[in-house]
């Protein structure tokens, strides 16, 4: 039997969570069951939560300083988990990763550059190019034979417009690819031609299945290395997403230093004692939780494609590689790119995330947070088979 229960029901209704309090302002109605923004409804490690527990008993709360345990656990978990040999001088804190690749455009690019994502993707990427007047450039994943995979001719013709930056998301939210170290390559080295700086969001690399690895991008040669900044958080992790801490790494010090100057400017690299306490506690002591937890996510993830593969639904999903993200393809429903939504909601009545949002290419999808307990996500999943006859 496992040590860890992530079976258990954890009420989090009144607790100011997004997910579960938000349901009104995101859906209109608050009866139904939420399985959309991307944090799960599972305990943080217990080392996390005892850890967090001991430093509140404190009671004093002042300015926050990083000890080199702080460094020492995320070097440590980079080198264990990824292979990656990460120097103290590369990390810096940041609140999180939207806001850090925000803060990279404001450092790298001006108003007006061209910054290339690759659709449907995380909506975060669209909001932070465009609200800081960077001009968006799209490189469409392809979805063939069942995978999605990237267009290299298309993203080779885009990159020679002069794009100044491109953002990937490695594993990718929410279609759920771990990217090869054949495509990286081609990906890194196309880049390299067109001097386009990489932006690489990496923040669901720990949460990657069976037969699968994820491969950091600046692993792959010291020429990606000095020409790529990775941004990493525990928030997906070990569930830490609203105590606000990510890593930014930068090898190249032409780059940190370029970088460092933009967050000095706005002055957010302090961070908060609780985020540093959670950061250092999982990164130091939560591995064995997090070997449980794939596990548990992969039989949940399984559950999602067998319930749709079984009763012949029109719905159509494919495993994801990584993430607790199933991307639902929901065009044989017959409905409207805006009714499909209206289907989940006023009928199923779950809540999942609307596949507009990831872009054009999301029109007929809706992504479905599978990080849950199981019975919750099999009352989910008959939820949606009941309104569809099955």
């Amino acid at each position: 039997m496992d040590k860890f229960d992530f079976d258990q029901m954890i009420d989090r209704h009144h607790t100011g969570a997004e997910k579960w309090d938000g349901l009104m302002s995101i859906f209109g109605c608050d009866d139904v069951l939420p399985m959309w923004v991307a944090d799960m409804d599972f305990a943080s490690p217990p080392a996390v939560v005892e850890a967090l527990v001991s430093r509140a008993r404190h009671g004093v709360y002042g300015y926050p300083l990083r000890a080199e345990g702080y460094y020492q656990a995320a070097m440590n978990w980079q080198k264990s988990r990824h292979g990656w040999t990460v120097e103290k001088p590369w990390i810096n804190s940041v609140p999180g990763v939207v806001s850090a690749i925000s803060l990279a455009l404001q450092a790298f690019t001006h108003p007006g550059d061209k910054v290339l994502i690759q659709p449907p993707v995380y909506p975060g990427f669209y909001k932070a190019i465009r609200k800081n007047g960077r001009e968006l450039v799209e490189n469409p994943l392809r979805l063939e034979h069942g995978r999605y995979g990237i267009d290299f001719t298309d993203l080779e013709n885009k990159l020679a417009t002069g794009v100044k930056v491109m953002i990937l998301c490695s594993p990718h939210n929410p279609v759920g690819r771990v990217w090869s170290k054949e495509e990286l390559l081609r990906l890194g080295e196309c880049c390299q031609r067109h001097g386009v700086l990489m932006i690489a969001d990496e923040i669901h690399g720990d949460l990657v299945f069976r037969g699968h690895a994820h491969q950091p991008l600046a692993t792959l040669s010291p020429e990606f290395a000095a020409n790529t900044i990775t941004f990493v958080s525990p928030s997906k992790t070990f569930n830490v997403a609203g105590l606000a801490t990510a890593l930014s790494i930068i090898p190249d010090a032409a780059l940190r230093a370029r970088y460092q100057t933009v967050l000095d400017a706005v002055h957010i690299e302090e961070g908060n004692i609780f985020g540093i306490t959670a950061l250092e506690a999982a990164y130091a002591s939560g591995g064995d939780w997090l070997d449980s937890l794939l596990v548990y996510l992969e039989g949940n993830a399984d559950m999602v494609v067998d319930t749709f593969k079984k009763t012949e639904s029109p719905i159509k999903v494919l495993k994801p590689e990584a993430t607790y993200l199933a991307w639902l393809d929901c065009r044989g429903l017959g409905l409207t790119p805006d009714k499909v939504p209206e289907f989940f909601t006023r009928l199923a009545k779950v809540g999942l995330s609307d596949g507009r949002r990831f872009g054009e290419q999301g029109n007929g999808f809706m992504r479905l947070n599978f990080a849950c307990p199981r019975p919750v996500l099999k009352y989910g999943l008959e939820r949606i088979c009941s309104m569809l006859g099955l």
